[in-house]
């Protein structure tokens, strides 16, 4: 999701509670607070020595100790102010990634992706996920790219041949 695009979605849900879903079923606790945000300009060289640069938001989560069992999520409309008094201070880049940046006791620290989001009562919920690396000169490196075959729904999923999944 693009930093202008999770702007779009929190202007149109203010009157909502915002959650974050950072792996399936799991929500980070109703004590998080924004402690960060991140303008990160990336400049790279990758393994087939291809330049590359971009830029990206990181918005840091953190569960406070101080109030472990809060029920009481932040609202939309909080978050936004936050995010925005922030981008008066240091202009985002709208068309840049936004990342999630989380942890807790039993999750490693992981800058994870916006999937999706979804409306569920009065809730806002962003639903986030690791992204694994990658190699991103396969070709020039010799790597085998994978073509992975989908199954349409009038296919069975084993075939005489032994081409079970």
């Amino acid at each position: 999701m693009k930093t202008q695009d999770l702007f779009k979605v929190l202007e149109q849900y203010t009157d909502k509670s915002l959650l974050f879903e950072y792996a399936t079923n799991l929500l980070v606790g109703a004590n998080y607070h924004i402690t960060e945000v991140k303008h990160m300009a990336i400049d790279s060289v990758d393994c087939g020595s291809n330049k590359e640069s971009w830029n990206e938001t990181i918005i840091q989560l953190w569960e406070s100790p101080k109030e472990l069992g809060k029920t009481e999520f932040m609202s939309v409309e909080k978050a936004l102010s936050i995010l925005k008094k922030v981008g008066s201070m240091k202009p985002y880049d709208f068309e840049s990634e936004v990342k999630f940046e989380y942890s807790n006791a039993t999750f490693h620290t992981a800058q994870l992706f916006v999937n999706d989001f979804e409306i569920q009562n009065n809730n806002l919920i962003f639903k986030l996920a690791v992204q694994k690396t990658d190699c991103k000169a396969k070709e020039t490196c010799g790597v085998p790219v994978k073509n992975e075959r989908v199954l349409t729904s009038d296919e069975p999923c084993c075939s005489p041949d032994g081409n079970c999944c």
